[in-house]
């Protein structure tokens, strides 16, 4: 789906599975890029943390065999972290950028202060951010696409579904969130995409007043993902049903600490 990845790491041990889960979307001759940033341009411990970077490139070389897939590290020191982010990967021409939920959300500094909300609002290619229990996931039984709108975005269908295939035909349920609507049915129904994934339809009603309150999103998507037994929720930007911008790093946040199921939230590119 991706012809070319960009994967920041921060930590060893997150190294092997994100190269891992970003194999799953990777074009047959595609590229991964490991980043490692080192927050920092003083020295020694530039120094230090230069030599550290061993213990991150080393690691991403081996998975990148393992998974016959090809693998290029890369390491720099930058007090902006995002920028760094960014500027790899408009330098590289990447079509996707991979990262999980880290940073320091206290910072003064809007931008610096959380990496995934910088490069989410900053990036011009497509952004993914997956949570923990993503990483750790060894099976998807279901792909969860829930939509504030009438219907998932394209884009977002067309990831569910490539999820799916590379998933051994795991199902595709779309959730519907939206209030009550005289003139359609209580069940969208199913049907099957050109590439033969199942794909179902649900929808869940609620009162408009409960849909306005943005800090009740996350509870109301894992309510509708609860009713199928959840899954790999699969969010994405419904800023045309909410006022302003769904995928915050406060929105992120509250669905990450709460689910019980591995997310991965989406952004298109501008």
């Amino acid at each position: 789906m991706y012809r070319k990845i960009l994967v920041p790491v921060q930590e060893p041990s997150e190294v092997e599975p994100l190269i891992r889960f970003a194999s799953t979307l990777l074009d047959t001759d595609g590229e991964i890029r490991v980043l490692h940033v080192i927050p920092t341009t003083t020295l020694p411990q530039v120094t230090r943390e230069w030599r550290a970077s061993v213990h991150l490139v080393v690691p991403a070389h081996e998975a990148g065999a393992a998974l016959d897939v090809r693998v290029d590290p890369e390491v720099r020191a930058a007090t902006d972290v995002p920028g760094e982010i960014l500027d790899s990967a408009e330098t590289h021409g990447v079509d996707a950028i991979l990262l999980t939920l880290r940073g320091n959300r206290r910072s003064r500094n809007p931008f610096v202060g959380h990496t995934a909300s910088g490069v989410l609002h900053h990036a011009s290619s497509a952004v993914l951010v997956l949570n923990r229990l993503a990483l750790a996931a060894d099976r998807i039984p279901r792909v969860l696409v829930p939509t504030f709108r009438s219907e998932a975005p394209a884009s977002r269908m067309k990831l569910a579904e490539e999820i799916a295939l590379r998933a051994n035909g795991a199902p595709v349920i779309t959730l519907s969130l939206g209030v009550a609507d005289a003139r359609r049915g209580d069940e969208p129904g199913a049907a099957q995409s050109s590439r033969g994934v199942p794909i179902s339809h649900r929808r869940s009603v609620f009162p408009a007043s409960i849909l306005g309150r943005r800090h009740r999103l996350p509870e109301l998507i894992l309510q509708a993902a609860a009713r199928e037994r959840y899954g790999l929720l699969l969010v994405g930007e419904d800023s045309a049903r909410t006022s302003g911008p769904l995928l915050t790093r406060r929105f992120l946040e509250e669905l990450f600490r709460a689910a019980p199921c591995p997310v991965l939230a989406l952004r298109d590119p501008a």
